[in-house]
């Protein structure tokens, strides 16, 4: 696996790609506050925050995707529950945290930041690809091995991974990386979901690949 796993995340071809790590999600002012506390004990900011790191030090691409819905809403649909959550905050509170402006929109500290990192916003949907520049960027840059972490294993990341899989990307996934609400559930995704259709690791041994 070590040999397979080396070739995959060759620094050349390679992005690790952070899902909706930024302070109106997994930060203060966030409004799922379950999601907070697993990523609080889950030590996943810091997590990520290395990994990004050792892959700036390697060569490796660093994209950020993040949420960034329009202060009035335009642009966007009511057609779930999450949703309709952020519609009626924005009602009676005149703003949600990831809206356009807000600090919610920002990065999370511990995943610092290089001016060779990219931060692809959306307005609109769950998944980072679908009408965004996500795909076009990376295959500009010539990734074609997409490293997924952040939030949540629940709807983000498995909806990230499987476009990634319909794009044609090889997806490695630091199973230490990522967190769901509740983590039994998020660790059942993986298992039986996830395995399925992505490359296995952890951070250390992606850390120490690139060291």
């Amino acid at each position: 696996m070590s040999d397979r796993l080396r070739a995959l995340v060759e620094p050349a071809h390679t992005a690790v790609v952070t899902m909706e790590l930024q302070q109106g999600i997994v930060g203060s002012g966030a409004a799922m506050g379950d999601l907070v506390a697993v990523v609080a004990s889950e030590g996943l900011l810091p997590r990520v925050g290395r990994l990004c790191t050792a892959a700036r030090t390697a060569g490796v691409r660093v994209v950020h995707c993040t949420a960034e819905f329009r202060a009035d809403g335009a642009g966007s649909v009511v057609n779930n529950r999450i949703f309709a959550m952020n519609a009626r905050m924005r009602r009676e509170r005149g703003a949600t945290a990831i809206d356009a402006g807000q600090p919610g929109t920002a990065l999370v500290p511990e995943l610092g930041w290089s001016d060779a990192d990219i931060k692809v916003p959306r307005m609109h949907g769950m998944t980072p690809f679908t009408g965004t520049e996500l795909d076009p960027i990376l295959r500009n840059l010539g990734v074609t091995t997409v490293v997924a972490t952040g939030v949540s294993v629940n709807l983000g990341v498995l909806g990230m991974c499987l476009s990634a899989l319909d794009l044609g990307y090889q997806i490695v996934l630091p199973v230490d990386a990522v967190v769901g609400v509740p983590m039994d559930y998020a660790q059942a995704v993986i298992d039986h979901s996830l395995s399925l259709v992505t490359t296995l690791t952890t951070v250390d041994e992606l850390v120490g690949m690139w060291q």
